[in-house]
């Protein structure tokens, strides 16, 4: 359900499935006539707002906010795209450094379209069509948003055009990767002497008659406590194989001389017959 924040902050948080959310905050920011205390409140509100958000929570953050944000990308080359229009004002800059603040990006600017496409409110004196109405997201998620754009067709009892965006969330499942080791190899080859196979039947018997079964456990679960017994005793006793690197170019090797003599030689080294 929506929750009124203030008269000018609205939120809402959407379950979309298992653990993962949606917020939308929906905003009308104070005129360029307001003073400037007021505008400092909302604008401290909402960055409150936004503090209180999940970080897991996918970011809507949709209004009017009667702001200029412009084209100045290279000031801003994280928070706005590469296609803003106009110049920019003192709300323009709140909005901006708020939105650099939270590592959000304006959609409105992402895409290359028509100037008729990015404004949406036109000043009643200047007859100049300004963009002051955003869709804004987390810089993570922009890949989320296919499109935003002013739609001029839309009858509406307002004097701004009705902005629209399309989303497709993205939702990563989490997968719970339980630590688990492999077991290492251990020398077999030290059981090849007859001594060696005795001490070491010796040492699993002395394991095996320390090793006590519970008489309420079924055979899974007395397999399951066996197999660390006998691991670890045979681990114990035999160790790791010792590992012994050969070199590219073994003299001995009794399979590269053949394959040596084997090889024909080359023809720069056969002599010319003479005739």
């Amino acid at each position: 359900m929506p929750r009124p924040v203030s008269d000018r902050i609205m939120t809402m948080r959407l379950h979309l499935n298992k653990d993962n959310f949606a917020t939308i905050i929906s905003v009308y920011a104070p005129t360029m006539t307001n003073p400037d205390e007021n505008k400092e409140a909302f604008y401290n509100q909402l960055a409150s707002v936004l503090s209180g958000i999940s970080r897991t929570d996918k970011l809507l953050l949709i209004g009017y906010f009667n702001a200029r944000i412009g084209r100045d990308t290279d000031k801003w080359p994280l928070v706005m795209g590469k296609h803003g229009i106009g110049k920019c004002n003192s709300n323009g800059e709140r909005l901006l450094a708020l939105c650099s603040e939270f590592e959000l990006i304006v959609t409105n600017t992402m895409f290359k379209q028509k100037n008729e496409r990015k404004t949406t409110w036109m000043n009643p004196r200047s007859r100049h069509w300004h963009m002051i109405d955003f869709i804004i997201t987390r810089c993570r998620d922009k890949m989320d948003i296919h499109s935003t754009r002013a739609m001029r067709g839309a009858n509406c009892w307002t004097d701004h055009q009705m902005l629209r965006s399309k989303v497709a969330f993205r939702i990563r499942q989490k997968h719970n990767r339980e630590e688990t080791s492999k077991p290492t190899k251990l020398n077999t080859a030290k059981l090849i002497t007859i001594s060696h196979r005795n001490s070491f039947e010796q040492e699993m018997d002395s394991a095996l008659a320390q090793w006590k079964v519970k008489e309420s456990s079924t055979p899974d679960e007395e397999w399951a406590a066996l197999q660390p017994v006998v691991y670890n005793t045979a681990k114990t006793y035999l160790g790791k194989p010792e590992r012994k690197h050969k070199g590219w170019f073994d003299p001995n090797d009794q399979e590269l001389q053949t394959c040596e003599q084997k090889r024909p030689s080359p023809p720069w080294n056969v002599k010319k017959q003479q005739y």
